[in-house]
């Protein structure tokens, strides 16, 4: 295939790998208009309840990996990490120079991927788990043979998902421990307000939609009104009032600390990983 054409509607999308990111990302494309579902395709050999789940929203199943990427002009590679080299190494006689190639797996280095591709047109894209209800926060990292045009129109792809940032990606051990695994501390983080909520008195459901809908409803207020965090706690917490008393003991208990720690613990892992 020639390089890819602009304006952004008209390639083909193609996907190795059939996994619920993979569903995440076609999804959103599809539904943000981005690109037609006829123009996405990917591979399902037996698992009949993931060909339907992308047959549901008009995604081609085609028979093999092979097949999918003799159709694509963009790759986007959705395999585990453990299987990821054999992958790219059995696809690598059917890639061609005007493609660009994704790769969207934790942990692996874009000079390896590129290396086993025999292929410099690669891209790296970290997204996160709120990809399932179009709240990813995803960054990209480039380098090689991609162009700003491929930046542009990777940015259109995964903004169909939540929101990208660009990094080199040297930070990527530090963005998947932030990023990749933050939800799961927020969804800590929410637990606890709603046991607290049970514990003051408050009914198990009720406690639990007003926590989940308060840290929804704060992270919106630090992405929109352009407050830092700090400011908009201030805002909050009137002298002598509730919300002071309850930041003491959140100080007391060391919440920062533990949070950065656990961040930073996190990088470590994701480093002896990759």
């Amino acid at each position: 295939m020639e390089a890819i054409p602009f304006p952004l509607d008209t390639y083909k999308l193609g996907f190795v790998g059939a996994g619920k990111l993979a569903e995440s990302i076609a999804k959103g494309v599809v539904q943000s208009g981005v690109l037609p579902p006829n123009r996405i395709s990917t591979a399902i050999h037996v698992n009949t309840a993931r060909r339907d789940a992308f047959e549901s929203f008009g995604v081609k199943v085609l028979p093999t990996n092979e097949a999918v990427v003799r159709d694509s002009d963009v790759v986007i590679f959705s395999v585990k990490p453990q299987v990821v080299k054999g992958v790219v190494t059995q696809l690598k006689p059917f890639l061609s120079k005007g493609q660009l190639l994704v790769s969207v797996v934790a942990g692996v280095k874009l000079k390896d991927l590129r290396e086993w591709a025999g292929h410099d047109r690669f891209m790296r894209v970290m997204p996160n788990t709120p990809a399932a209800v179009g709240e990813a926060a995803s960054v990209m990292s480039s380098g090689g043979a991609t162009t700003e045009e491929d930046g542009a129109l990777i940015s259109s792809l995964f903004g169909s998902i939540g929101e990208v940032w660009k990094a080199e990606e040297k930070y990527f051990d530090a963005i998947t421990a932030l990023s990749g695994s933050g939800p799961a501390y927020i969804f800590i983080a929410i637990e606890a307000l709603a046991d607290g909520g049970v514990a003051a008195g408050l009914p198990r459901d009720l406690a639990l939609g007003l926590a989940s809908q308060t840290v929804l409803g704060a992270a919106t207020m630090v992405t929109k009104m352009g407050k830092h965090p700090g400011q908009l706690k201030d805002d909050v917490a009137s002298p002598g009032g509730t919300t002071i008393a309850g930041i003491h003991e959140l100080e007391k208990g060391g919440l920062r600390g533990t949070i950065m720690n656990a961040v930073v613990a996190a990088t470590k892992r994701a480093q002896e990983l990759s």
